[in-house]
């Protein structure tokens, strides 16, 4: 009786032992927390797009020459309104409102329908841009394609996520086998760099003209090789340079600098960046 007594003390001891502590999550980095809030805030802009979506939108032509629809205006309304709410010492730059809190250690970079015109006709290729500084350097990228329902995220230091799994450049080395796009095929045959497109078209497995934001969505999925835009505003750019540098490849302007300010935009899988770049500026 004594010895059963003793093992049924030992059995509780074993039974009673403490459990370890549960580890605690470390807090959030900055880039973490606004990269969370601006996934939230394209999604919630995506949705509100959805509703003009589908035929034919009336536009109003900017100064530029460029369309703007109420889509455009309220989606941009909406995620300063968030931001503004959220984080009001930040700074935003939008593609149809300006610039506010200029100076801010912290800018939002906002293009709220990045191929309107593919909007205003029913395509679904258009998308949602989000771009955020801190001290003057890209730290988070977000470009969300509503119709498709496909979101491409990135934060400096976090890597690049296709729909919320980890995405990265394809492998491709060899111009022979890569695919090559650009938006606006005739607008950049008109330009100094249209020789040097027609022979990375000749050179290429195939190009084509999946333009605007999408293409270079493709290329930091690994789905294309190279997008080339030679005009870019810092809305069009403002993503891309996070996203496409953290999933592996490069994003330079078409004087081959790491900047969404450059006027141009080149996004490709990195092996392949310096023989478009030198193409292009051959002439």
């Amino acid at each position: 009786m004594k010895r059963r007594t003793t093992k049924a003390k030992a059995a509780t001891k074993r039974t009673t032992k403490k459990k370890p502590a549960p580890r605690r999550r470390p807090p959030k980095s900055e880039t973490e927390e606004l990269l969370a809030f601006a996934i939230d805030m394209a999604y919630e802009a995506g949705a509100l797009t959805l509703r003009y979506y589908g035929g034919l939108v009336d536009a109003d032509d900017k100064s530029d020459g460029s369309p703007v629809t109420i889509a455009d205006r309220k989606a941009e309304e909406l995620i300063r309104k968030r931001v503004a709410k959220k984080y009001p010492a930040h700074g935003v730059l939008g593609e149809e409102y300006g610039e506010s809190n200029a100076g801010a250690r912290v800018r939002w970079i906002l293009d709220p329908i990045d191929g309107t015109r593919s909007f205003m006709h029913g395509v679904p290729l258009y998308g949602v841009l989000i771009g955020i500084e801190a001290d003057g350097e890209p730290v988070v990228g977000i470009t969300y394609f509503p119709p498709l329902d496909e979101m491409v995220s990135a934060g400096k230091g976090l890597g690049c996520k296709w729909n919320g799994k980890p995405c990265r450049v394809s492998r491709v080395s060899r111009m022979q086998d890569a695919v090559v796009c650009t938006t606006d095929v005739e607008r950049l045959l008109k330009r100094s760099e249209g020789p040097g497109w027609r022979r990375l078209q000749q050179r290429a497995a195939f190009s084509r003209t999946w333009g605007d934001c999408y293409g270079h969505a493709l290329v930091a999925t690994g789905r294309i090789e190279a997008q080339v835009d030679p005009i870019m505003k810092p809305w069009d750019a403002g993503p891309f340079l996070t996203i496409t540098t953290e999933a592996g490849g490069r994003f330079t302007t078409l004087d081959g600098r790491a900047t969404i300010h450059g006027g141009s935009g080149i996004s490709t899988n990195g092996l392949l960046h310096d023989e478009v770049l030198r193409e292009l500026s051959a002439g």
